[in-house]
């Protein structure tokens, strides 16, 4: 059996032109990248301008085991179905991080026969995005501390600077660092930290920014410190914003890549969405949308995580009106989530299965309570058996929603067709298009937050430590109260405790922290244990990965 970067390796690509011209992207409007991938240029957003867009397709999942429940492989291969059946699809994904390339979950360009490719370059330095984004951020963090050192004119409290840099590498010796160490001429020692670039509010920001002018004011409305008085001080003031924006001016262009069917895929931006919102860029979707009939688009994790900002923090700011969600499920989870080891999920066994699909039937509940239709993707498995496969079956008959048993990992577009007429019928089934985000962003935030927990997670209330009540009034007064929520939380349940699998009852969400992402548009809401820099494993992947004397790349995953 082939690995997936041996039958990457094997594709046949076409030359980027020849992709972006299936689309009616003309060859001005392209800067390669090499052969096979490109950004687009800034000019075919106003060309565009006037089309209609196509219908927005979500792909996301249930709650997955650690190995992830493949969302990204079916997203790939819906694309690729689409084409099958005779549809103009486009693709919009995240860009894998090499924190998780490097650690535990491996890359973020799909697997088997549904991948995007060139798979090596996706998975690592591609177009060079995630380093812009690095550097932007660690200007800025270079700049305040400078601002301290050559005589702190606008008073900065180094006790409470809130702008971290960052990295993108899973790094835990650097979450808790002293900078400035060594005498006078090094700097002013503080406590300082990295995050993950996926989880720097600049990643949020270029996935946000509509253009390149509200990028550069977004910029300027991070907020970085507090000064001494109390009050807060933002980037804008500290006269960087214009250096930022010049490093981030071609990151911002949305990635041209293809799929191993050559069909179009723009990759763009890599939020997580455990500790950020989890979404592509909005100029990759909305872009998608326009040269497209139908775009499909990702957010990561569960539904709990990634479709609850998609829907409530990207749509918002973008105005997008989802026509479906394929949801994501794998039978292994549901019996991970009827509390079957990790080991033991490829042996048969109906009576997790029955415990554990409840995660599904909540999963499917909440999608419906944006007034978006349905349709669940079962990732098949060569484990799966007919017995399990029939139990699925029959329940979604049970709840009223299509299914559809997806082989496109082994069978490419081939093996996903049977999903792609099933969402095409779903979509064309419900016109009347009513979506609707689950809160009002004017509320004030801990009623946010408590809609989102008890809605969303099924929790009986919120707890609220004096960490969180300090910063969450701090925010508020300042007079950001009004924005979307984004919450981190852990991805295994419903609940911020990664051990509570499949619905967890009589349970509360505890809130420890919030912080203000005035330049992204919102307010991230920590709870449970979740942290913004990853460690690595005791056996990353990286000890797999290799490139032998001609520069080829073995074991990449």
């Amino acid at each position: 059996m082939l690995s997936d970067i041996e039958i990457a390796q094997g594709a046949e690509m076409k030359p980027i032109s020849q992709i972006a011209e299936s689309i009616g992207i003309e060859y001005e409007d392209l800067e390669p990248y090499g052969h096979y991938k490109a950004k687009v240029s800034e000019q075919l957003y106003s060309k565009l301008a006037d089309r209609k867009d196509g219908n927005l397709i979500l792909v996301t999942a249930i709650n997955p085991t650690p190995a992830g429940e493949g969302k990204t492989t079916v997203s790939v291969g819906l694309a690729e179905a689409m084409g099958k059946i005779g549809k103009n699809a486009v693709l919009a994904l995240r860009e894998p991080s090499l924190g998780p390339v490097f650690g535990i979950k491996g890359g973020a360009a799909g697997g088997g026969y549904a991948q995007v490719v060139p798979m090596e370059d996706i998975n690592l330095h591609f177009t060079g995005d995630m380093h812009a984004i690095t550097s932007a951020n660690n200007l800025l963090c270079a700049v305040i501390d400078n601002h301290i050192q050559q005589g702190n004119e606008l008073q900065i409290d180094q006790r409470r600077i809130m702008f971290k840099r960052c990295m993108d590498m899973n790094d835990r010796a650097l979450r808790n660092i002293v900078i400035g160490l060594g005498g006078k001429m090094n700097g002013v020692p503080r406590e300082d930290g990295f995050n993950i670039t996926v989880a720097s509010e600049i990643m949020a920001i270029l996935c946000l920014a509509s253009d390149i002018t509200d990028l550069k004011k977004r910029l300027g409305n991070i907020l970085v410190a507090y000064d001494l008085s109390g009050k807060p001080v933002f980037a804008e003031q500290l006269g960087v914003c214009g250096a930022m924006t010049a490093l981030l001016k071609d990151a911002l262009k949305p990635n041209l890549v293809q799929t191993l069917e050559n069909n179009p895929a723009l990759i763009h931006g890599g939020p997580f969405a455990n500790i950020a919102h989890g979404c592509n860029s909005l100029r990759a979707t909305k872009l998608a949308l326009k040269l497209g009939d139908y775009c499909i688009t990702e957010a990561g994790f569960g539904s709990d995580l990634g479709a609850e900002k998609f829907f409530d923090i990207k749509c918002r700011y973008g105005n997008l009106k989802p026509s479906c969600v394929v949801l994501v499920a794998t039978i292994r989870a549901l019996k991970y989530n009827g509390g079957v080891a990790k080991a033991d999920l490829s042996t048969e066994n109906i009576t997790a299965l029955k415990k554990g699909i409840v995660n599904l039937k909540t999963h499917i509940e909440n999608m419906r309570k944006y007034n978006v239709p349905v349709v669940v993707a079962v990732n098949r498995f060569g484990t799966d058996t007919d017995n399990e496969v029939k139990f699925v079956e029959d329940f979604c008959a049970e709840t009223g929603v299509k299914v559809s048993m997806c082989e496109v990992f082994a069978k490419g577009g081939e093996g996903g067709k049977d999903l792609a007429e099933k969402v095409c019928a779903v979509i064309y089934g419900n016109a009347d298009n009513k979506f609707a985000p689950i809160y009002d962003e004017k509320l004030p935030v801990k009623e946010k937050i408590e809609i989102i927990a008890r809605e969303i997670y099924r929790a009986d209330g919120v707890i609220y430590t004096a960490q969180a009540e300090k910063a969450i009034s701090e925010i508020e007064n300042i007079g950001f109260g009004k924005l979307p929520v984004c919450v981190a939380k852990t991805q295994y349940s419903l609940s911020d405790n990664p051990s509570l699998l499949g619905k967890p009852e009589n349970f509360k969400i505890t809130v420890r922290d919030a912080k203000l992402s005035s330049g992204a548009g919102f307010i991230v809401i920590y709870t449970g244990d979740i942290l913004t820099m990853p460690g690595l494993p005791k056996k990353p992947s990286a000890f797999n990965i290799d490139c032998d004397e001609n520069g080829n790349i073995t074991g990449l995953f």
